[in-house]
């Protein structure tokens, strides 16, 4: 579990701490995410396709497009296409939106992971010359594994989130995540963190009378 070559800008980080486990993530993001954002990225196209189609549909017919703006009736044809200027960016920006969530969701497939240094206080990030230092303090504990034959997936929760607006219900805190995605010793590396994190917790311990 411990690397024996690591980046410079990595090992001028670490510097004299002591090294708990040393690993190279193969993947950016677990598969399973890489999928779910791609089957988000198709449904979010195919929903703003059927507007793009509704509104424009006709003009394909080559027949007048009828909507109202600020509750005017407009026409619209290929002869003046003057009034679909305005609605037609507004569409395109959505399907601007939707090309970019399939590239971006095609291209996590194909996403190196980093390398992932764990220390007696710290979790350490390295990818593509960036570093993210977690201490671990900053872990909840709670960890989903996804692993087979000590192969797979970690993913921590974090303390830190942000909250979401809930339709007739109070906002939902949701937490961020750190994945460290298809590594080998998966079952091991856990352990290590879980020790370090219950070390570090800074909740108070609440005493049973």
């Amino acid at each position: 579990m411990i690397l024996t070559e690591l980046p410079i800008d990595l090992k001028k980080l670490i510097e004299n701490e002591k090294v708990e486990f040393s690993i190279k993530a193969k993947r950016n993001l677990p598969l399973g995410k890489s999928v779910e954002r791609l089957i988000f990225s198709i449904a979010y196209c195919a929903f703003v396709s059927i507007f793009v189609v509704a509104f424009f549909g006709p003009l394909l017919k080559n027949e007048e497009v009828h909507f109202t703006s600020n509750d005017v009736p407009v026409t619209a044809s290929w002869d003046d296409l003057g009034e679909l200027i305005v609605p037609g960016m507004i569409i395109g920006l959505f399907v601007i939106v939707g090309v970019g969530l399939i590239i971006s969701s095609v291209y996590s497939f194909f996403q190196k992971g980093g390398y992932f240094i764990g220390t007696e206080t710290r979790m350490i990030q390295y990818r593509n010359g960036k570093s993210t230092i977690t201490d671990w303090e900053q872990f909840s504990g709670n960890v989903k594994i996804n692993a087979k034959n000590n192969f797979g997936d970690l993913e921590y929760e974090l303390r830190t989130g942000k909250l979401q607006s809930r339709k007739n219900e109070s906002d939902k805190f949701v937490p961020d995540i750190l994945y460290i995605s298809a590594i080998e010793n998966v079952y091991e590396i856990e352990k290590i963190c879980k020790i370090r994190i219950k070390e570090n917790d800074p909740t108070p311990a609440v005493l049973s009378v």
